[in-house]
């Protein structure tokens, strides 16, 4: 999971774009952006992806032009 931080205005197309920026991209990284949200608001971004280590999500985003703030890695699911 990542986050960016002031992205405060961004509307669901704008949203839409950047996560098809990152999917453009993302198999040169063996990454697999799952989804996006947004709060216009608050100006945060969520990202859910499957990846072989964080700096591959770094990787991809930054090289999409919208670096990531911050990548959790998250690593125990159910």
């Amino acid at each position: 999971m990542d986050v960016h931080r002031n992205m405060t205005g961004i509307t669901q197309e704008a949203l839409r774009e950047a996560h098809n920026a990152d999917l453009a991209i993302q198999s040169e990284e063996k990454v697999d952006f799952k989804s996006a949200w947004a709060d216009p608001e608050s100006g945060l971004v969520y990202c859910l992806s499957e990846a072989p280590s964080a700096d591959a999500v770094r990787r991809i985003h930054e090289r999409a032009g919208h670096p990531a703030d911050e990548v959790h890695p998250v690593p125990i699911k159910v």
